[in-house]
């Protein structure tokens, strides 16, 4: 029979609870790392746009410089093409919408009645009289929780006030970041003591260059879903394919949410201009892109460019999305990616060089 050593056993239970206090230390740590980001997320939001649209107008004004252009006036010139293309993708999405605006209003009201006609026939077989009911119902809970509207109103009109000073204080910042951003890691060697004016700046660019990938792999992903759709939506015979290819793309950006909205979109133009048939092949050629997009393309793509394997890249954004939503979802990647980032320097400084190989042995003589 064995006996349990007094001596193991407590030092089994020291090692447990030094290490249960370190573990509540780091969560600490953490919980107000996290408290103090949220504190200064007036501040760190604009700062991550500004950072992840730099990477993706950083190589054309780095091109600009190395041909001799002043870095003001290489930022300067590349913002000011940056605005222009938005501006150009906005305009391309909405010209054709507003030429069409007439028959499209037209189609909407002939999809509502298709839809009230099918509701009105087997197997649910919902009559005008129930239908009219609903309708008073749902107007007089309108009339009933039209406080609560126009409190939601207000605050939609303060969020939208706040998305436009996070655009310009995030243009303003890009600008900057173009213009000075070579000098910001010397500026910070000098500014920090012993090696982490070594370490810092290390980790610094190793990171930049992680969100420049992520920002490219997100565009290429785009493209594929763009490109994908559009052939489907011409093969179709949707009108309006290009804005909708434009948009399709444009949402890419925002996983999930920008997917679900693209496909709102072309799902019920396809229903008002085609009728039901063509929308729900709309609908079966969107899932199937989105499908392969999703367990295909962006984990192959973005787990090359970030080092990152596809079953992370998926959990960072099924964890990010359920933690913050939207916003949650953008940056999971990313931010996933430069956690990595982070970990594999530190198991750089942290791990024992590897032993020398011992010289060969001379050989004995015969």
């Amino acid at each position: 029979m064995t006996v349990l050593s007094a001596a193991k056993t407590r030092a089994a239970v020291r090692t447990t609870a030094r290490l249960s206090g370190e573990s509540l230390l780091i969560l600490l740590a953490t919980g107000a790392a996290l408290w103090l980001l949220g504190q200064m997320w007036s501040v760190v939001w604009p700062l991550t746009v500004a950072l992840l649209i730099t990477t993706l107008t950083w190589p054309p004004v780095r091109f600009l410089r190395r041909h001799g252009w002043r870095p003001a006036l290489a930022a300067a010139t590349v913002m000011v093409a940056f605005l222009l293309l938005v501006s150009g993708i906005v305009v391309g999405i909405a010209v054709p919408v507003a030429a069409q605006s007439d028959e499209l209003a037209d189609g909407v009201v002939d999809g509502i009645q298709q839809l009230r006609d099918w509701a009105a026939g087997p197997p649910l077989n919902i009559g005008d009289d129930q239908v009219t009911s609903a309708i008073d119902t749902a107007v007089a809970k309108l009339q009933s929780s039209i406080g609560s509207i126009v409190t939601a109103t207000v605050t939609g009109v303060g969020t939208v006030v706040n998305v436009v000073v996070v655009v310009v204080l995030a243009l303003f910042l890009m600008f900057f970041f173009l213009k000075d951003g070579p000098r910001f890691l010397p500026w910070l060697s000098r500014q920090l003591p012993g090696r982490l004016a070594r370490d810092v700046p290390e980790v610094a660019t190793r990171a930049w260059t992680t969100l420049g990938a992520f920002v490219r792999s997100q565009a290429f992903v785009g493209m594929l879903d763009a490109v994908f759709i559009g052939l489907g939506l011409w093969i179709v015979g949707v009108p309006l394919v290009l804005p909708l290819a434009v948009l399709t793309f444009v949402t890419a950006f925002v996983p999930i949410v920008g997917a679900l909205f693209a496909g709102f979109v072309a799902v019920l133009i396809a229903l008002v201009f085609k009728g039901l048939t063509s929308a729900l092949i709309v609908l079966g050629i969107i899932v199937l892109v989105q499908q392969l997009e999703g367990n295909v393309f962006q984990p192959m793509v973005q787990s090359r460019g970030l080092g990152l394997h596809a079953a992370v890249v998926l959990l960072a954004v099924t964890l990010g999305g359920s933690l913050a939503g939207i916003i949650g979802s953008l940056l999971a990647v990313p931010v996933a990616a430069v956690l990595a980032v982070v970990w594999s320097y530190l198991r750089e400084q942290l791990s024992e060089p590897a032993p020398e190989a011992p010289p060969p042995s001379p050989a004995e003589p015969s």
